[in-house]
């Protein structure tokens, strides 16, 4: 698993009933995108440590594409 700051983790809920959390990444402590993350989790903004298991996704946050300079 591999995230960069801005993206979203997504915990499944692992129980009929159980909703699925979701947050944003917001530091990254591991190498390489690794974890572990710290995440600010909706809707409240709780900010927490996570150690992602195997019920978790990370939702990777498109990043808006390089300006091109052009030559005149």
């Amino acid at each position: 698993m591999q995230a960069t700051k801005g993206d979203h983790l997504v915990v499944h809920g692992r129980n009929v009933g159980n909703v699925d959390r979701r947050g944003e990444v917001i530091d990254v402590r591991g190498q390489d995108g690794q974890p572990p993350y710290v995440v600010r989790w909706e809707p409240d903004g709780h900010e927490g440590l996570v150690f992602p298991g195997p019920d978790c996704e990370v939702e990777i946050t498109e990043q808006p594409a390089a300006k091109k300079k052009s030559k005149k």
